[in-house]
């Protein structure tokens, strides 16, 4: 499989996801956390990229981890 294949399959873009969620929600709460407890708004670009971030490392990861294994 090439890298693209890789990054599309299912089990890989579930644990990515998965990742993300957990991880872009506490970056979110330390980077964002005041501004939503004090009602000021969420910067929706810098949110987006909170949750992405995470989200391409564990994809990146998992990917070169099949292709080593193979």
């Amino acid at each position: 499989m090439t890298f693209l294949q890789l990054c599309l399959s299912e089990n890989i873009v579930k644990r990515s996801l998965k990742v993300s969620m957990i991880v872009g929600t506490i970056l979110l709460a330390i980077n964002q956390g005041d501004r939503i407890v004090y009602g000021l708004g969420v910067d929706w670009l810098k949110a987006i990229l909170t949750y992405m971030v995470p989200y391409c490392v564990s994809t990146y990861s998992a990917v070169c981890t099949a292709m080593e294994s193979k």
